[in-house]
């Protein structure tokens, strides 16, 4: 019997010591040891290009009227629009964009507002108060047994 116990003991030291190094493996920390580079994108320059466009809108219908046009010669933008306003005004922007000034719009109104003159709309009269009817309740039916 103590020769029993001392290989229990061997053995019972022996699987706590192999559970304590796999607990380590385990929980050790995995990172890799290399660093990746860090994403540097190809440069893309492409050259401006110059371009032109207009269009315009009226629509009788919903009384919708605009316009725009701009132009670009690959170094200064320029261009404008008109909006119909309701009031009766049209509003035009005249603007210019570069890489040195910034976008600088200058802004115009044409005509005189027209607005509708007020008057007061008519409510609803209130309606005199009415109490509720009184519910009127049958008796409930009589059996005979």
């Amino acid at each position: 019997k103590k020769h029993q116990f001392s290989i229990c003991t061997i053995m019972l030291r022996f699987v706590f010591i192999l559970s304590m190094v796999a607990f380590a493996a385990v929980s050790a920390d995995h990172a890799p040891i290399y660093h990746p580079e860090p994403y540097h994108p190809s440069p893309y320059d492409e050259p401006a290009k110059p371009y032109a466009f207009q269009y315009g809108v009226s629509d009788d219908y919903s009384g919708t009227q605009f316009s725009a046009q701009e132009n670009s010669d690959a170094k200064v933008i320029s261009g404008s629009y008109q909006v119909a306003l309701p009031d009766g005004r049209v509003q035009t922007v005249t603007y210019t964009a570069d890489d040195y000034a910034g976008f600088i719009a200058d802004v115009k109104y044409e005509g005189t507002p027209i607005y509708p003159k007020y008057e007061p709309k008519l409510g609803y009269a209130p309606k005199s108060y009415k109490p509720a009817p009184r519910p009127i309740y049958k008796s409930a039916p009589k059996y005979r047994l």
